[in-house]
């Protein structure tokens, strides 16, 4: 089972599609909420190069935001990252 990491905001509307794709998807993903936690956000930045929430990382890897997640979906990508 893939090591799942998703970087978020409650407010995030983008957050909540992700999540929803992953949750259709039966898999397990550690939420890392950035809300007021300076460090966390910083870590964040750090590691996916970006400042913008959702931040998704399979393994490890960094796979994007939302609509990165969606389209490495379509695309038939996902599946095998999730295995």
């Amino acid at each position: 089972m893939a090591n799942i990491e998703v970087y978020t905001k409650a407010t995030c509307p983008y957050c909540h599609r992700a999540k929803a794709l992953l949750a259709r998807k039966n898999v397990r993903y550690q939420e890392l909420p950035i809300d007021g936690d300076a460090d966390k956000r910083e870590e964040m930045i750090i590691r996916s190069g970006r400042n913008t929430v959702p931040q998704i990382f399979i393994d490890g890897q960094h796979v994007g935001g939302c609509d990165d997640l969606h389209a490495l979906d379509a695309r038939g990508g996902l599946d095998p990252l999730l295995k």
